[in-house]
C-alpha cells in the first residue's frame, strides 16, 4: 500500500487520487500527483482594516459601526477605541479587551486603524 502525501494546504493525512489529482476532502484543495512534492511555502496573513489598512498586533482601532455582543443586551458603540489589538486566526481575526465589556473577539471589516 503507497502512502499519500498530506493535503499541502490543511496538512490533512486522508487524501486520495482521483486520476492523476490528489484531492483532500476536508478543505477540498486538488493538486496533480504527477508533479514534484508541493513545497511547503510560509504564507504571510495579511489582514485588513475596513478601508484597506494592514494591522498589526499591538494597534489601535476604532469601531465603525455598533456591535451587538453575543449572548447579552449589551452593544458597542460606533467610534469606541480598541488599544492593543492582537492578530488571531479565525473566523474573528482581532482578540482584544474593550474598556466597559471585556476581552471579545472583532472582525477587521468592522474596524478602522487610528
Amino acid at each position: 500500500m503507497s502512502t499519500l502525501p498530506a493535503c499541502p494546504k490543511c496538512q490533512s493525512a486522508y487524501t486520495y487520487e482521483d486520476g492523476a489529482m490528489l484531492v483532500c476532502p476536508e478543505c477540498g484543495h486538488e493538486w496533480s500527483a504527477a508533479g514534484a512534492e508541493p513545497v511547503a511555502t510560509d504564507e504571510v496573513r495579511v489582514v485588513r482594516d475596513a478601508v484597506g489598512n494592514v494591522l498589526q498586533d499591538g494597534d489601535t482601532v476604532t469601531v465603525i459601526k455598533d456591535l451587538k455582543i453575543k449572548g447579552s443586551s449589551s452593544v458597542v458603540k460606533v467610534g469606541t477605541k480598541v488599544k492593543n489589538i492582537r492578530l488571531a486566526d479565525g473566523d474573528h481575526d482581532i482578540d482584544c479587551k474593550i474598556d466597559g465589556v471585556g476581552a471579545m473577539g472583532l472582525k477587521s471589516e468592522f474596524v478602522k486603524k487610528v
